[in-house]
């Protein structure tokens, strides 16, 4: 019954019109505000935690190996973004990568490690550029990208976190 209801919340809000919506009300300089942006964001949040979830189900080198392509890329598209760079379709990248990241990891979908970087870091650039062209135009680059990039670390985390749990909880469970 649990899993129903967490594969419904997560169609519901993969679904939902606001999902792929900018983050505004970020204004301002530095560190805290980058930070703040993608939290601001069901769309970055449940694509975060998916990335983490599709990590942990993974295991081994995918653990380290499928966020950091994410970040990587995220970060060198958010430069692009910050250049002036143009990239089409911009919020149907990240509505697709909502549906898509949470689809892989609520029907855990099964894959090569370099198949989820490959995935991951096609949809970071979509993330990324939207960080980019939305940084304030009185941020310090570097401080609002290091931001956005700890914050996007961080949703990893809970992400791998939480895949973790539900992996030990699914040992627990089969052993009883």
């Amino acid at each position: 019954m649990h899993r129903n209801a967490v594969r419904t919340a997560t169609a519901f809000l993969a679904f939902a019109p606001t999902v792929a919506s900018a983050h505004p009300g970020h204004d301002g300089a530095g560190l805290i505000h980058g930070f703040l942006h993608p939290l601001g964001g069901v769309d970055h949040i449940i694509a975060m935690v998916a990335v983490g979830l599709l990590a942990a189900r993974l295991g081994g080198r995918a653990l380290w190996l499928v966020p950091v392509s994410f970040v990587v890329t995220m970060a060198g598209a958010g430069l692009a973004g910050i250049a002036g760079a143009g990239l089409p379709y911009v919020e149907t990248g990240i509505a697709f990568s909502v549906v898509v990241l949470g689809a892989v990891a609520v029907f855990r979908v099964a894959m090569p490690v370099a198949a989820a970087m490959g995935l991951v870091a096609f949809f970071a650039v979509f993330h990324g550029y939207a960080h980019g062209i939305e940084m304030p135009e009185t941020a310090s680059g570097l401080a609002y990208g290091a931001g956005f990039v700890v914050a996007t670390v961080l949703l990893h985390g809970i992400g791998i976190g939480l895949g973790l749990l539900v992996a030990r909880e699914r040992l627990r469970v089969a052993s009883n």
